[in-house]
């Protein structure tokens, strides 16, 4: 077997592929890292991807995960946080963590659940992607397989929004899980960053967003 060892620009991030790896080798593993939320990790018919984020992804997911739980407190929105809930099938041979992952439209399919199921239960409403330090595998078509309807991905610089059409994603000026927020809107909120701390930013959030609501 070959291991192949990434270390990228960022000094603090990097990434181990595992080829050949069965499913139960993955689910073993994936059980086993669970008290250790700082790995992440990738499955695709056998090959296995772990992701050690940097401090800088680590913020981004954290603000990010504020931005979404400050906007459904506003909006009077129910949600279920389940920040980097392993989202997997085995009947697809495919699974990975998101950075965060929400209930938000199908909050109340699985509210109260311990145990969800993705062979049962509906896929997460929203999942968040850091991509500061690529990945080596196409997350994008494992969440569509997975059938998570829209992931908002940030690349250091910039935010975007994907929604899933048919077996695809497609970029959106709009997100589903919040109506009325534009992408524009949240590249707002996240260049505040460099002007304000983390709960003057977020005071900002929730005053759009109770400005914006009907």
């Amino acid at each position: 077997m070959t291991v192949t060892v990434t270390k990228s620009s960022d000094r603090t991030s990097n990434q181990i592929l595992l080829p050949s790896i069965r499913w139960e080798t993955y689910r073993a593993i994936a059980d086993d890292l669970e008290v250790q939320p700082s790995k992440r990790l990738t499955y695709d018919n056998g090959l296995l991807e772990i992701r050690m984020p940097s401090d800088l992804h680590e913020n981004y997911k954290k603000l990010l995960g504020r931005i979404v739980e400050a906007l459904t407190e506003s909006l009077e929105m129910e949600i279920r946080s389940l920040g980097s809930m392993t989202c997997d099938r085995q009947d697809l041979a495919r699974g990975l963590e998101p950075d965060q992952c929400y209930y938000i439209q199908n909050e109340e399919q699985v509210w109260g659940k311990d145990k969800i199921d993705l062979l049962i239960d509906p896929p997460p409403d929203l999942a968040i992607e850091i991509d500061i330090t690529s990945s080596s595998l196409n997350r994008f078509a494992i969440y569509a397989k997975l059938g998570v309807p829209e992931v908002w991905r940030y690349d250091g610089q910039a935010i975007t929004i994907h929604q899933l059409v048919g077996d695809l994603y497609s970029l959106s000026d709009r997100s589903m899980a919040f109506p009325i927020l534009r992408t524009i809107d949240l590249q707002n909120f996240l260049e505040f960053k460099s002007t304000l701390k983390e709960n003057a930013l977020i005071r900002q959030v929730r005053a759009w967003a109770t400005s914006h609501h009907i």
